[in-house]
């Protein structure tokens, strides 16, 4: 039982101990995680104030374009209030994001227009103002266009940003809590382990001390046991010379020089002779007496044995028939010194039998509850592992249908996107090659019509000149509209639909790639739970292994225990009675001997 806990205390203390080297690493991940989210969220928020700050930017420069347009397309050509609005929109910074030549060309416009304006407040009789601006406004329109695009550009970046930073988050966040999840555990199971090493420890202890008692106490027995052989011994030999020296002593008191001279000198010792004589005398006369009594002694001894079933009043029976009264009565009081001693014997064994036995059974129950116990936790371990290898080959085929169906939908995504493309640049080629067209149609009408404005007589066949079907609706002009405005059509939904598609590819993938780190991260902690378990089903076997040898080796001891605790033939409480009838019945005869009447 020693080496079993020594073993046992070893494999908690290592079991502990790697749960701590565990639990110190999973500290540091989970450190160094929390670390890496709050850089990420650090460097998060100084990108997304740089994209406040610009779209701060954008939305005023392009609400200043946008108001400086209205004003210069609705001035009237007395006043030049555009110029005032412009000046004013350029001195309080609202186009601070026009680039330099577009900033160069203002300048020039501006300047310009104060000069006509000083011109014109030096000549008051000349011509009102007339209005020059159209090329700025042009220009203006264009860099408003510009600042929106961008702004489009960095909304559309922002957004994914936005999407990948949170995507980030959620993995570190689920991350971080599998980690402490996992730590939780760990701690559990040192906890768990510090506590069977303790409880082991304990009962080491008490072992320990179990063990050196009953060494003591074997030593103390040996000792006693000598000593009492020893005493025995001397008590013996002492008994010997004891005999030697009375027998001595009595040839010398009935040597003729004693008896002789206490016949001569002491006459009491003669009256005691003549005591003597005279007894001799009556024992003679009380012979048939005594014979009467020896018969009557074994009748009863026989009756006695015969009605208890008893061999040894059967054998006192037999001495009683055999041998003179002195003898018999000497025979029985040993007889029952014997009975006697047996009883006690015969009780300080059952003492000990009952206690031995009710210290087996004890150890038998709680050892044969212990392997069933520690079976029963076996078979629940043996089926926690097989769930958790169902739940891990579950989770990895869906992390295998997950990369599938990403690798398939970005195939798709790919194609789809190379199609788009095409369509688009086709649309754009199909429009730039149509508005030529209308150009050299438009360039042809024109010369026609000046052609047929200087000649000089019609044919007498028309009604009037030719010059083309500019002004019907289903002539080649019209019909260049309507193929330029379906391929700008074609342009603008192929662009929208590819918008669309890339939103729902990006959300597919974002919820894919959540899902699949869920997955993983699940599939992880079951296969570490499953490794525990597959350890702690070792460790339970072993412990039934243990268990069990100290219920074969209690079982064992209960065999040897049988044959004189359990299997004795006849029941402690029956020879107990029987002895004691023996004893009464070996008491009865003494009085018979003694002349006493008994009932």
């Amino acid at each position: 039982m020693i080496d079993v806990l020594k073993a046992d205390i070893g494999g908690y203390a290592a079991k502990a101990a790697r749960m701590s080297k565990r639990i110190a690493k999973l500290d540091e991940e989970i450190a160094q995680m929390n670390l890496e989210k709050k850089e990420a969220i650090k460097v998060r928020t100084k990108e997304h104030d740089a994209y406040e700050k610009m779209h701060v930017d954008y939305t005023e420069s392009i609400d200043a374009l946008g108001r400086a347009i209205v004003v210069l397309k609705k001035q009237d050509y007395s006043r030049p209030q555009a110029l005032i609005q412009l000046k004013d929109l350029k001195s309080r910074g609202a186009l601070k994001l026009m680039d330099s030549n577009a900033e160069k060309v203002l300048d020039s416009f501006l300047a310009g227009s104060e000069s006509m304006e000083m011109m014109a407040m030096e000549a008051p009789e000349a011509h009102g103002y007339e209005f020059q601006s159209s090329g700025v406004v042009e220009m203006l329109e264009k860099l408003q266009d510009k600042f929106q695009a961008e702004l489009r550009a960095a909304e559309r970046t922002e957004m994914l940003t936005e999407q990948n930073f949170d995507l980030l988050i959620r993995d570190k966040d689920a991350a971080i809590a599998q980690k402490q999840k996992d730590r939780d555990q760990s701690s559990g199971v040192k906890s768990k382990n510090l506590k069977k090493k303790a409880s082991a420890q304990g009962d080491h202890k008490d072992t320990t001390q179990d063990k050196d008692a009953d060494k003591a106490y074997v030593r103390d027995l040996v000792a006693t046991c000598a000593q009492k052989a020893k005493d025995y011994e001397v008590r013996q030999q002492v008994r010997t010379e004891e005999i030697a020296a009375i027998e001595k002593a009595m040839s010398i008191i009935t040597s003729g020089a004693v008896k002789g001279a206490s016949e001569k000198h002491l006459p009491s010792l003669v009256q005691v002779n003549a005591t003597s004589l005279v007894v001799s005398k009556v024992h003679k006369v009380d012979a048939q007496v005594m014979l009467r009594t020896r018969e009557k002694l074994m009748s009863f001894l026989r009756s006695r044995a015969k009605t208890i079933n008893s061999k040894i009043l059967l054998m006192a029976a037999d001495k009683v028939s055999a041998d003179p009264f002195r003898k018999v009565k000497n025979m029985i009081k040993d007889m029952i010194n014997k009975l006697l001693e047996e009883a006690n014997e015969e009780a300080e064994h059952k003492g000990w039998c009952d206690t031995e036995l009710s210290t087996n059974k004890k150890t038998r129950t709680e050892k044969t509850e212990t392997v069933e116990k520690l079976s029963a936790e076996e078979e629940e371990l043996q089926a926690s592992i097989s769930k958790l290898t169902d739940d891990v080959s579950s989770l990895l085929e869906g992390i295998k249908e997950l990369d599938s169906s990403m690798a398939e939908a970005t195939e798709l995504r790919l194609k789809e996107k190379s199609k788009n493309e095409e369509t688009i640049a086709d649309a754009i080629a199909a429009q730039t090659a149509v508005a030529q067209a209308v150009t050299v149609l438009n360039q042809f009408y024109e010369k026609a019509g000046e052609s047929t404005a200087f000649t000089q007589k019609q044919p007498e066949i028309f009604d009037k000149s030719y010059t083309g079907l500019t002004s019907d609706k289903g002539g080649i002009l019209g019909m260049l509209e309507v193929i330029q405005s379906d391929f700008a059509r074609l342009e603008s939904e192929t662009k929208s639909a590819e918008a669309s598609a890339v939103k729902e590819y990006d959300q597919f993938m974002m919820d894919s790639k959540t899902d699949k780190a869920d997955k993983t991260a699940e599939s992880d902690h079951k296969e570490a739970k499953k490794q525990d378990q597959t350890q702690e089903i070792a460790s339970t076997k072993e412990d039934m292994a243990g268990t069990q040898k100290e219920l074969n080796a209690a079982l064992k001891y209960f065999d040897k225990l049988k044959p004189s605790c359990v299997d004795a033939g006849v029941s402690y409480e029956d020879r107990v009675a029987r002895r004691k009838s023996e004893i009464e019945s070996l008491q009865q005869s003494l009085k018979i001997l003694q002349g006493d009447d008994i009932a």
